[in-house]
């Protein structure tokens, strides 16, 4: 399989479910028929125009897009070499870019006539987003996270609690996301009936990472008209850099651009290298793990000779994942996207760098502060004739006790 131009990546899968050897749809009998049900439920709802009107209308008016785009000019200036712009995706309902495919799914669960929404989370904002948009449409919400996540998380918590969700406590294995997935996707086995399930990314069975990736994409169509606005053409050299862990919003920053040849426009996925002095990690791509079955779809996943899941460890919660999209699995495999790693010392240096020069612009959550990591590793190497997009997609309050603990202070 290659990339095919003018057909959406998420669309360019086979019979089966698979984009070359990675997705499917790898799951229990009983969930056959509530995939199958979804699958047919959106494949007509993308293409109603009702439906698709009334999305853009929340997402303007209740959501708040389409969010900025910036230069970092003292940052830029500082640093010397590329221009550096971010798309402040953290301006919008909740914090992050996980309101996309929350409203996708609220949409769904009321269109399907149920009224309980169940996901996953690990940074929060998944679940923060998804208690907004069911609160909006009046909805019961369960959110399954990790217990190492509840506790590193607390601002995203709160705020759950107080739009009326149920946090569930997973103690589970490592007690982060790959475990909040897993028990999500148990929870949805007993209760398939009678709730819609939404994961936080764009991993899971096919039509999971299709509703997500269809949502976020918006992201990259709101960047091109304003990349053309603010330069009259696409720049010849520009490079779009992006935090990955499950790999949503990276998705959501590179789908309008897949057209475009790699040399005008770079794809760069930055994953969270872990503690400096330590083994533990989440980067599967940059780190050369093998394909493995996670979570109802084949991927690339850290795991032992016996397959087994191996434990993973980021200061950044939402980038602490065994597990990478199969889209990105995809990406890499057919040299459209490059990945990277950058460890959690060099996200926190990022993040008093960027917050010094640029606070009145961004303030990004540990997440895309390892994108901006590697922004300010290349940026002096590069001409300034270059342009480095970093999608600022999660803003920093969820992590201030973990920014206070390891700088001293919080800076906004």
């Amino acid at each position: 399989m290659k990339i095919k131009k003018g057909i959406s990546l998420i669309d360019q899968h086979d019979k089966f479910g698979m984009w070359g050897p990675y997705g499917g749809n790898f799951l229990p009998e009983t969930l056959k028929k509530p995939v199958s049900d979804l699958e047919k439920l959106f494949e007509k709802l993308r293409n109603n125009r009702k439906f698709v009107n009334e999305w853009n209308y929340h997402l303007r008016n209740f959501i708040g897009t389409p969010t900025s785009f910036v230069k970092l000019e003292n940052l830029s200036n500082h640093l010397g070499g590329a221009q550096i712009y971010a798309k402040v995706v953290s301006e919008a309902k909740g914090g992050a870019h996980k309101c996309y495919s929350a409203l996708t799914h609220a949409m769904l669960c009321k269109y399907s006539n149920r009224d309980t929404l169940a996901t996953d989370t690990a940074a929060g904002y998944n679940g923060k987003t998804f208690s907004i948009m069911a609160k909006h449409f009046g909805l019961k919400l369960k959110v399954f996270m990790g217990i190492k996540d509840i506790k590193r998380q607390k601002p995203n918590c709160d705020a759950m609690k107080a739009n009326g969700a149920t946090i569930i406590p997973v103690t589970t294995g490592g007690q982060g996301l790959c475990e909040a997935v897993s028990e999500l996707m148990r929870y949805w086995v007993s209760n398939c009936d009678r709730v819609h399930v939404g994961t936080g990314s764009t991993v899971g069975a096919n039509i999971f990472i299709k509703i997500c990736g269809w949502s976020v994409s918006q992201i990259s169509k709101e960047l091109k008209t304003q990349i053309l606005n603010e330069f009259g053409e696409i720049p010849k050299k520009l490079k779009l850099l992006n935090c990955v862990g499950g790999g949503s919003s990276s998705f959501g920053l590179w789908n309008s651009f897949m057209d475009y040849n790699k040399q005008q426009v770079e794809f760069i996925g930055v994953e969270a290298g872990g503690p400096a002095r330590s083994k533990l990690h989440a980067a599967p791509l940059s780190h050369g793990a093998k394909i493995g079955v996670l979570h109802g779809s084949m991927q690339r996943c850290l795991m032992d000779k016996d397959g087994q899941i191996l434990p993973t460890h980021s200061i950044s919660a939402g980038l602490d994942y065994a597990g990478i999209s199969p889209l990105h699995c995809y990406l890499q495999d057919q040299q459209r996207a490059r990945y990277v790693s950058q460890t959690d010392e060099q996200a926190l240096s990022a993040y008093k760098l960027v917050t010094k020069y640029e606070s009145q612009k961004v303030s990004p959550s540990l997440e895309p502060a390892h994108a901006f990591a590697y922004a300010i590793k290349i940026a002096p190497k590069l001409s300034k004739d270059t342009v480095l997009v970093v999608n600022s997609c999660g803003d920093s309050f969820k992590d201030k006790h973990i920014i206070k603990k390891r700088l001293g202070k919080y800076i906004r």
